[in-house]
């Protein structure tokens, strides 16, 4: 702990907490249960303004940071930072939102009223009560439901109504656990807007989710968690840099086509074959060797590598190690 604190004591000194800090920072920030390691050393800096992905499988880790980083957890080491001051500080909890993935409000209260509360617990000023209200409602497309009691509400309209909770007072930092897991793709479209509108502000945004193709949309960086620690992060350009061919071949073994790992990581699908990490310089030798074995090649396309195939691949690689 005391290596630690030498290591973070020059980055935001005391008392700082100047407009120019990270949205969030972690020096090794560890987290334990008795001898079960929930998080194991998680490091990472999230800049103001950015959207941030923080993904992995179920029992990596995610719950127990996003926890820690808002104060409901205490480290067990480590260090961290929101908005240039130490986690826990309570103004700075004043300035941060957040939709945990499990909510629940009172069936008897209407959407505004729940919204009213939100700000009553911020604390905001009761002459603005009105006006954050009225915002956040349009800004989750709510208007029309404003007077509705949350027990008349779908899944889907409770979702929208615990983020614009999450958005009530303008906050500068917005926590997203599984935000549009109960919505419709429209829904899922109107929060990729929200998200990117809050970005274009200023506020840093933390996604937490399994829907990849959301991340891969509207994420500026992303970082993969798994057993408790970092196993890769960096901008989606860095992630995805990979490119991926698909083969459409009959005639070989199984042997054969283990044979052709060489040319990069095999995904076989019966007669579909994808290489992953392939340089498209390789994809003459790819053919020429399925065809020396006695394959017959239909079809060679390129493809995309998506943030799932990676995921996936890091995922595999970790277990190997």
């Amino acid at each position: 702990m005391a290596e630690v604190a030498e290591k973070t004591a020059a980055v935001f000194p005391p008392g700082e907490a100047a407009a120019g800090t990270p949205a969030v920072k972690t020096v090794e920030l560890t987290k334990r249960f008795g001898r079960t390691v929930a998080l194991a050393g998680l490091s990472m800096t999230v800049p103001r303004g950015e959207v941030f992905g923080f993904l992995g499988p179920n029992g990596a880790g995610k719950t127990t940071a996003v926890k820690l980083l808002l104060g409901l957890l205490t480290p067990t080491s480590g260090e961290g930072w929101l908005l240039g001051r130490r986690v826990g500080d309570l103004q700075t909890r004043r300035r941060i939102g957040y939709l945990p993935e499990l909510f629940r409000y009172q069936g008897w209260l209407t959407a505004a009223e729940v919204l009213a509360l939100h700000c009553e617990l911020a604390p905001l000023p009761r002459s603005s009560w009105k006006d954050e209200v009225r915002t956040a409602l349009e800004t989750v497309g709510l208007t029309d439901r404003a007077n509705d009691r949350v027990g008349t509400f779908s899944k889907g309209m409770q979702q929208r109504l615990g983020l614009g909770a999450a958005l009530v007072g303008e906050p500068e930092l917005v926590f997203l656990d599984e935000p549009t897991s109960a919505l419709d793709p429209v829904g899922r479209h109107d929060v990729r807007e929200i998200i990117r509108g809050l970005a274009a502000r200023g506020t840093a945004v933390f996604l937490n989710s399994h829907l990849l193709s959301e991340v891969e949309q509207v994420c500026d960086r992303v970082a993969v968690v798994d057993h408790g620690r970092v196993i890769a992060s960096g901008t989606m350009d860095e992630l995805l840099g990979g490119t991926a061919v698909r083969v459409r071949v009959t005639g070989l073994t199984q042997a054969d086509k283990n044979k052709l790992s060489d040319f990069g990581r095999v995904d076989d699908e019966d007669d579909q074959i994808t290489f992953t990490n392939l340089n498209p310089d390789r994809v003459p030798d790819l053919v020429a060797a399925i065809v020396a074995m006695g394959g017959r090649v239909h079809e060679v396309a390129p493809r995309h590598e998506t943030l799932e195939d990676r995921f996936l691949q890091l995922l595999a690689d970790e277990e190997k190690n």
